[in-house]
C-alpha cells in the first residue's frame, strides 16, 4: 500500500483545500473507506479462496461476464496504470538527485528491472518485496520523526476552523479523495494472491485489517509533517512533495539524499503491482481458452507471459500519457469495480447464507455500507468533474464486454 500516492498526492489537494484540518480529515476518511473495504474483501477472500481478486469474486457473485470485465480492466490498465504512475514519480524524484537523466529512460528502466525480478521466481520476488517495503516504512518513520523537530515550520493549524465544514462537503473534497484512495491502493492486494497465501481464512483478514490501519496512521503523520514544514504554495501542483518538504527540513543537499531514498521506496510500489497484477491475468487465462497463453507459468511457477504483457502496456502508458490523466482515467473504473465487489458481500449474504465463511466482516452491515456511501459519492463527483476520463474508463469496460461475448469459448470461473 505505502507508495506512490503518499509521495505525490498532497500537491493536488492543497490548492482546492487550503486547510490543515480539511486535508488531514480527507486522509482519515480515505483510511476509513479503505479499512471498511478491506474487511469486506477479507470475508470474500476467506469464503471464495482463489487468486484473482475482483475477477474471481464478481464472477462467483454475479455472473462470469461481470468478473471478466473487472479482469479485463486489471489485465489492460488496472495494474499497468499504477505501475506507470509510480514510474513517473520515480523519474520525477530521481531528477532531484541527477537532473540530467531522461525521465522516460528512468521510468522505463525501473519498470524493466521490476519485471526481471518477478520473472525469476515467486520466492525471490516476495523477498525483494518484503525488504523494500520494510525500508519504505522505516523511511517514513524517520521522515516524520525528523520533520516534527524541524527548525523550519509553517503557521498551519490542524484543528477545525470556520469554513472547514464547507470544504469537507464540497466537490473538490470528493475529487481530492480520488488521489487519497489512489494512495491507499493496495488495501485489497493480498486478495489477488489468495492461492499463494497459507491459511487464507486467517492470514488474509489479518493482512488487510492490520495493514490498512497501520498505513492510515503513517499517512496522517507524514502529511501533517509535509504541511508543518513546507508552505502550501511550494507544495501546490507538485508531484514530488516529499522532495519539496525534505528541502525545508534538511536543506538542498539533504533534500537530494531524501529524494534518492524515496526513489528506493517507489521501487517497492512498482514491484508490488508487478507481482500482483499478472495473477489476475493468469486467472483469466485459466478460465478463457482464447487467453490460455496468459496462464502459462515458467519452471518456478511464475506467470511469465502475463508479466511481460503487463510490462508492454506500462511502457505504452509511459510514452503516451500524463500523470493526472492516467490517474483519473483508471481510478473511476477501479472504484466502480470495488463498489460492486463490496456490494457483493451483502448480495452473497442474502443469496448464499449457508456458504462457509471462515471470516465475517467486522461491523457488518455498517462497514460495507459506509464504504459504498463514500465510494458512490466519489464516483458521482469524478464523473461530474472529469467526464472525458470517466467515459474513457467506461469504454475500456465496454470493449472488455465485447471481447467476452464475441469469444468463441466464453470464460467460466472456476469453483472455489
Amino acid at each position: 500500500m505505502v507508495g506512490t500516492g503518499i509521495f505525490t498526492s498532497l500537491g493536488f489537494q492543497v490548492g482546492p483545500l487550503p486547510s490543515g484540518f480539511a486535508i488531514l480529515f480527507l486522509w482519515l476518511i480515505g483510511g476509513v473507506c479503505a479499512f471498511c473495504g478491506a474487511l469486506s474483501y477479507a470475508e470474500l477472500a476467506a469464503a471464495l479462496p482463489r487468486s484473482g481478486g475482483e475477477y474471481h469474486f464478481l464472477s462467483r457473485i454475479y455472473h462470469p461476464s461481470v468478473g471478466f470485465l473487472s479482469g479485463w480492466l486489471s489485465a489492460t490498465v488496472g495494474f499497468a496504470a499504477p505501475i506507470a504512475l509510480a514510474a513517473m514519480a520515480f523519474a520525477k524524484y530521481f531528477a532531484g538527485v541527477m537532473p540530467d537523466l531522461s525521465p522516460h529512460a528512468l521510468s522505463i528502466g525501473i519498470v524493466l528491472l521490476a519485471t526481471l525480478v518477478h520473472v525469476r521466481s515467486v520466492v525471490f520476488g516476495s523477498r525483494f518485496q518484503i525488504v523494500t517495503t520494510l525500508f519504505k516504512i522505516a523511511l517514513i518513520v524517520v521522515f516524520v520523526g525528523l520533520g516534527i523537530f524541524s527548525t523550519h515550520t509553517e503557521p498551519i493549524g490542524f484543528l477545525p476552523k470556520t469554513g472547514d465544514g464547507g470544504l469537507i462537503t464540497s466537490a473538490p473534497f470528493a475529487i481530492s479523495l480520488v488521489y487519497v484512495m489512489y494512495a491507499y491502493s493496495g488495501w485489497n492486494a493480498s486478495t489477488y494472491i489468495v492461492g499463494e497465501v497459507r491459511d487464507p481464512g486467517r492470514n488474509i483478514p489479518l493482512s488487510v485489517a492490520f495493514g490498512t490501519g497501520l498505513v492510515a496512521l503513517l499517512y496522517l503523520a507524514l502529511n501533517a509533517v509535509f504541511l508543518h514544514v513546507a508552505p502550501l504554495d511550494a507544495l501546490k501542483g507538485q508531484i514530488d512533495v516529499g522532495h519539496v518538504a525534505a528541502n525545508y527540513i534538511f536543506g538542498p543537499d539533504g533534500g537530494r539524499i531524501m529524494a534518492g531514498l524515496i526513489c528506493i521506496g517507489l521501487i517497492s510500489s512498482i514491484s508490488a503491482m508487478t507481482w500482483i497484477g499478472p495473477r489476475v491475468t493468469m486467472s483469466m487465462g485459466e478460465d478463457c481458452r482464447a487467453l490460455r497463453f496468459l496462464a502459462w507459468k515458467n519452471a518456478q511457477g511464475v506467470p511469465s507471459l502475463a508479466i511481460l504483457v503487463q510490462t508492454l502496456i506500462v511502457v505504452a502508458l509511459l510514452l503516451t500519457a500524463s500523470f493526472e490523466k492516467v490517474l483519473t482515467y483508471v481510478q473511476f473504473s477501479l472504484t466502480l469495480c470495488s463498489f460492486l465487489t463490496v456490494l457483493g458481500v451483502i448480495v452473497l449474504r442474502q443469496t448464499q447464507p449457508d456458504l462457509p465463511r471462515p471470516y465475517k466482516a467486522w461491523g457488518y452491515p455498517l462497514t460495507p455500507l459506509l464504504f459504498l456511501v463514500i465510494s458512490g459519492w466519489m464516483l458521482f463527483h469524478i464523473f461530474r468533474s472529469n467526464p472525458k476520463e470517466s467515459i474513457a474508463g467506461l469504454i475500456t469496460l465496454l470493449v472488455g464486454l465485447g471481447v467476452y461475448f464475441l469469444s468463441p469459448t466464453r470464460p467460466q470461473t472456476q469453483a472455489a
